[in-house]
């Protein structure tokens, strides 16, 4: 078992475990907000060019753009690393061969979850909303990465990013869908969409699970400061799909969604027994 740690937030509390009760004022809370926001834009301005000259050097034979996007993802990294307020825990089993295609799945908390997924060390491509590729060298970032664009509610946009879904995994590339759809309000774990799945069994590729908690904390709602937390994410065993047809999409939807489940309610249980 493997654990990379970091540390997220929630609204500061008196008795946050860990933490000093003067690094819990708001004043030393705004002071490290500052300090995060500062060492992301520094990271942003120095990996995405050079996650465009990898991409150039590397496109003639690294076609499911591997190699870039790998990179890309260590912005998530650098910035959980110098940003006190994070704590980011990967456990579980990953898997040794980097190239295994998967449809990796996870339940989503907040927008958080990408940067702490982003610490598995291996790559994949984000099925993503179009309103990130618009972001200004994140978004050129991503198209560089060969990451999957996704129109809400456009039937052409859909169709086009499952064929790309098929294109990276058959590119040896895994890729990655919240098959919720959307970040859960509650924080409670909502229904299972089906497209992961069926995309999982047309390409013959095993289902990961993925289980997320704690990322609630780390982006407070209205408040442009990031908060104190930690957050895990727990690599599950892997669902294969040899032999499933378009007939057995709902059952491992559902079998996928039972696993994630009983694995955050482990989560919590030993999050609410340490304290």
């Amino acid at each position: 078992m493997r654990y990379l740690r970091c540390l997220a937030p929630a609204e500061p509390r008196s008795t946050l475990p860990g933490v000093s009760p003067l690094l819990q004022t708001k004043a030393a809370r705004t002071i490290l907000s500052i300090w995060a926001w500062f060492v992301l834009g520094v990271a942003v301005l120095t990996i995405v060019p050079m996650v465009a000259i990898l991409r150039l050097v590397t496109a003639p034979f690294d076609k499911g753009a591997y190699h870039a996007g790998l990179l890309f993802r260590k912005i998530a990294v650098i910035h959980q690393r110098l940003n006190p307020l994070w704590k980011f825990s990967v456990s579980g089993e990953i898997p040794t061969d980097g190239r295994m295609p998967f449809v990796a799945v996870a339940n989503h908390e907040s927008f958080v979850d990408i940067l702490l997924i982003s610490h598995l060390p291996f790559e994949m491509k984000w099925m993503s909303k179009s309103e990130f590729f618009k972001i200004p060298l994140l978004g050129w970032a991503m198209w560089l990465a060969k990451d999957i664009r996704l129109q809400r509610g456009d039937k052409k946009s859909r169709a086009k990013a499952l064929l790309e879904c098929r294109d990276r995994l058959e590119n040896r590339v895994s890729v990655m869908i919240f098959p919720e759809g959307t970040r859960s309000k509650s924080g409670e774990l909502q229904d299972f969409k089906d497209g992961a799945f069926r995309i999982a069994i047309q390409a013959g590729a095993p289902i990961l699970p993925l289980a997320v908690v704690g990322t609630r904390d780390a982006l407070i709602k209205h408040d442009w400061r990031f908060g104190y937390s930690h957050a895990e994410v727990r690599v599950l065993d892997p669902i294969p799909t040899e032999g499933l047809t378009k007939n057995d999409v709902a059952d491992l939807r559902d079998r996928t969604r039972a696993v994630i489940a009983d694995a955050l309610d482990t989560m919590r249980a030993e999050r609410t027994a340490a304290g």
